[in-house]
This record gives C-alpha cells, structure tokens and sequence, in this order.
C-alpha cells in the first residue's frame, strides 16, 4: 500500500468517525457532536463580552440601545424556555463595519455600522435573528467540538506515521491532514451552521412579528454596503455565498409568512422603531 493511499484510507476513517459522533440535535433536526458543557461555553461568552465592553467603545445613544434591546427582547421570546431564562444582555459597540454576534450565555453585541444596512426593525431582526440563531442551535460548542476531535486525531494519525514512516511521514499527516480536516470537515461544516442560522432566524422573525421577507433584503443592502471590497471563494469561507443566501431567504419566506400574517393578527406587532 503506498504512503498516499495510506493516509487516504486513515483520513477517510478519521472523517467517518467524526461525523458520526453525533449525540444531540440542532433545532432543524441535524445531527450534532458536542464534547464540552454548555455551561463552560456560557462562561467563555460572558468572559468574551465583558473584555470586548472594556477594549472597545460602547455606543451611549439612549435610542439606539433601546432600539436593539427591543429587537432581541422579541426574539429570544421565541426560543425555548431554558433559553429565555437566560439573562440577556446587549450592547451596542461604536464600530462603523457592519456586524453583529451573539455569544453563549445570552451577550448580544452590535456594531453601529449595521445601522447602514439594516434599514428598519424587520432588517435588524434578520441580523440578530441569525445570530441569536447560532446559540439556539449551540453553534459555538458544536465548532469548539469539532475542533478538538479533529486536532487530537490528527496528533494520532501523525504519530502512528511517525512510527512506520518517521518524522517525515508524521510531518506530511500533521501538515497535509490539517489541511484535509480543515477543507473538508471545519469550514463546510460552518457553511452549514451559517445557513441553519438563516433558517432559524428567519422563523423567529416570523414568530416574532417581523417580516421574513426582509432577511434577503438585508443582505442585499449588505452586498451593496461591501461592494468591492473583494470575497473569499465560496470554498474556502466559513459563510455561505450572498447570491445564493439571499435566494434561498427567498425561497422560505412565502411559507414563513403565514406566521408571521398570524402574529400580526394576534396583536403581536414590534414596535422597536426606525
């Protein structure tokens, strides 16, 4: 058996076994690995958020803080139960790049650039509930997870090398197998979590009283906004491609507004502003 095909075999064993050590479901019904308790992912977002409100500028503008508060208060009243007991926390960040994020443990941060693309209430809903979207479905520990079974079996593939091949053979597995894991495992599989995201915030928009129709507008205006400033190729990026993000918010939204048609109805109309 040659050295390549050798390795083929143990890379294709490797992904086998990682792919396969599901124990729970996302809320879309996916199959998930999780190795690490949510309740240490919670402390690590709470940790993160408090030393991004110390490094940078936190916005003061009374409006627009209350502005997003109102937004996320709408959507986490969606989630499940454990998740609305969570005690939420947002803060708005003086930074003109047009980003948000939500962490484990409920930190809600926004950039005050996305207030350039996020035209209305509906808009900025599509962006929180995409990322409130990522801890509903455990995102972080599921990537922190994958991370950790991936680099130690890649640790144990170059050992068994070394010992057969030498240093060498060690070398090419820890080297050409981080690339392998890498490309076919960590960040298709985050092009997976980013299109769940969509999925899921999208519903809660709906659920919520926000107009689903407004998710593909959002990223259209975000298209716009980052014109020219050049991509990363769909295979080598953690998101999906925006032409085809935005078709497929498209897509879903006629089912979606029936909810949303039956929120309105019931009196459950956002009033958050813009």
């Amino acid at each position: 058996m040659t050295l390549n095909l050798k390795y083929g075999i143990l890379g294709v064993l490797l992904l086998a076994l990682l792919t396969g050590c599901a124990t729970t479901t996302s809320p879309t019904g996916r199959r998930q690995y999780l190795a690490l308790s949510d309740s240490q992912l919670d402390q690590m977002g709470a940790r993160a958020f408090s030393e991004m409100k110390m490094q940078q500028p936190v916005g003061k503008d009374a409006r627009q803080n209350a502005y997003v508060q109102c937004v996320v208060e709408a959507l986490v009243k969606q989630l499940p139960t454990e998740l609305r007991s969570v005690p939420w926390e947002v803060a708005v960040f003086v930074d003109d790049t047009p980003n948000a994020f939500a962490l484990p443990g409920g930190k809600v941060g926004v950039h005050t650039g996305i207030f350039k693309v996020a035209e209305n209430q509906d808009q900025l809903a599509a962006v929180l509930g995409h990322e409130i979207g990522h801890v509903y479905a455990r995102h972080s520990n599921e990537r922190a997870s994958r991370q950790v079974a991936t680099s130690t079996g890649i640790q144990v593939l170059g050992a068994l090398a070394g010992v057969r091949y030498g240093q060498t053979g060690a070398d090419l597995v820890t080297q050409g197998g981080g690339m392998a894991v890498q490309l076919g495992i960590l960040l298709p599989f985050s092009r997976v979590q980013e299109t769940e995201a969509d999925d899921i915030g999208q519903r809660l928009m709906a659920q919520a009283g926000f107009d689903p129709r407004q998710a593909a507008l959002l990223w259209q205006n975000m298209i716009a906004e980052t014109a020219g400033s050049g991509r990363t190729p769909q295979l080598l990026s953690t998101h999906p491609d925006p032409q085809n993000r935005i078709q497929e918010l498209q897509k879903a939204a006629p089912s979606l507004m029936p909810v949303y048609e039956a929120e309105r109805r019931a009196g459950n109309v956002p009033q958050c502003g813009n």
